[in-house]
């Protein structure tokens, strides 16, 4: 009888072991921003349909305070990405740069990918907010975009 298989169901138990240890140990993590997890806004990106001629828009509402934006991009992705944001007292405009970063190890290698730019803003009062966001002719490439409330 082979030991690989024990060995590898050994080794994927500590994995996910540390997992769980490590999102225990530091749950607050403003970097690690977790989609679906009390977002004031959120969208995927993914058909031409959704883009009404070449940006997508939508209006939402927010509370007073500080916000951070949190993408989900990959390779296809638009390399640039412009976000508006106009409300009564928030005014935002970023052009978001797609950067990939190449990471290897001994058996494989493979790109990480994020959007470079300011990704906060603030609201100094609860208004309603339209969002504009323009993949720049991109509209095939797909992105996850969420706006999320910084604690």
């Amino acid at each position: 009888m082979s030991k690989k298989p024990i060995i590898g169901g050994i080794i994927l138990v500590v994995i996910i072991g540390v997992i769980f240890v490590g999102a225990q140990i530091n749950p607050d993590n403003s970097d690690n921003i977790q989609f679906g997890n009390s977002d004031i806004f959120h969208v995927t990106l993914a058909d031409p349909a959704l883009y009404e001629n070449g940006v997508y828009v939508e209006v939402f509402d927010v509370k007073e305070g500080t916000y951070q934006f949190g993408f989900v991009p990959n390779g296809d992705s638009p390399k640039k990405l412009s976000i508006k944001l106009m409300g009564k007292t928030i005014s935002f405009y970023e052009d978001f740069e797609l950067q990939g970063t190449l990471v290897q190890d001994e058996m494989s290698s493979w790109y990480t990918w994020e959007y470079l730019g300011e990704k906060n803003v603030s609201s100094g009062e609860a208004q309603k907010v339209k969002i504009i966001i323009d993949p720049n002719g991109s509209l095939k490439g797909p992105v996850s975009i969420q706006l999320i409330p910084m604690k």
